[in-house]
């Protein structure tokens, strides 16, 4: 092993989870452990829908790389529990993850910032009749996006492209999450831009499409 891998100690990759994104995770979670192992760090699979957090701190884990998807994972939940644990862990802190995980709350804050982000209209699971179905085509028009507010960015979303299309993705939606976020849809490239570090030491890797 070399003094770099030495240095991460032992590495619990979590993955698998409790959200509907469990097998995708499994997949990212498998990718990133023989990475790491491939360096030479000492990176066990850690399913925390099988076993307790507690058990990160009793077998002496010193870090976690967290490759888990949606809720329970991404939301501030494993990060809070991590936090209390005293076990450092990759990607964005309690508060950032879990207003991330609500996609009208991002909403809300990017607007309060100046931010542009794409017209919508948030809907309860409980009221999706003919009114609310007429408030999002006048809102929006069509196409538009109908998705859960919190969940992974591929459970749940539909394309409406009809208005006879929207009842069926509103009411598909609804079974993932109790707000529906319908949203402007926006023709173009998906770009991810990730930073590492935060405040100045913050750093900003290549732009992937």
């Amino acid at each position: 092993m070399t003094a770099t891998s030495q240095h991460f100690g032992k590495v619990a990759v979590l993955m698998g989870g409790q959200s509907a994104e469990r097998e995708i995770s499994f997949l990212s979670g498998r990718g990133v452990l023989a990475a790491l192992q491939a360096r030479g760090v000492d990176a066990h699979a850690f399913d925390p829908a099988e076993r307790k957090l507690s058990d990160l701190q009793a077998e002496g884990f010193q870090r976690c790389f967290i490759a888990l998807h949606g809720r329970f994972g991404e939301d501030g939940t494993v990060q809070g529990a991590l936090e209390l644990l005293g076990i450092p862990y990759t990607g964005s802190g309690v508060m950032a993850s879990s207003i991330a995980i609500d996609k009208t709350m991002t909403k809300r804050v990017w607007l309060s910032e100046g931010v542009p982000t794409p017209r919508y209209v948030l809907l309860k699971n409980d009221n999706l009749g003919a009114d609310a179905q007429a408030k999002v085509l006048q809102a929006l028009a069509l196409p538009l996006i109908v998705k859960p507010a919190r969940e992974g960015s591929s459970i749940g979303v539909f394309k409406v492209e009809t208005a006879s299309d929207l009842p069926h993705a509103l009411q598909e939606a609804a079974k993932c999450d109790t707000d529906i976020l319908c949203e402007q849809f926006i023709a173009g490239d998906e770009v991810t831009c990730t930073v590492l570090g935060e405040a100045d030491t913050a750093q900003a890797l290549p732009i992937i499409r």
